[in-house]
């Protein structure tokens, strides 16, 4: 299993900063959160950069046990 790691308001929209999820890529990870956390979670990965254990990474970036897949939603300032 993997961690996913969720932050500002991908953690909002999950109602969690953490989560476990099995998959082969970072692709099926994502898609599974999307079915446990809905349509708003899903529609703000669009804008979200995704990481793998520390690396930007793609959908078909392969997942291994134990690796963690950070997703960071865009973050604005003032």
């Amino acid at each position: 299993m993997a961690r996913l790691r969720l932050f500002a308001g991908a953690r909002e929209a999950a109602g969690t900063g953490s989560d476990e999820f099995a998959g082969a890529t970072v692709g099926e990870i994502l898609d599974r959160a999307g079915e446990r956390y809905g349509a708003h979670f899903i529609g703000l990965l669009d804008t979200c950069k995704v990481w793998c254990n520390g690396e930007p990474a793609e959908r078909d970036h392969a997942v291994t046990d134990g690796d963690e897949v950070a997703v960071l939603p865009p973050v604005s300032g003032g």
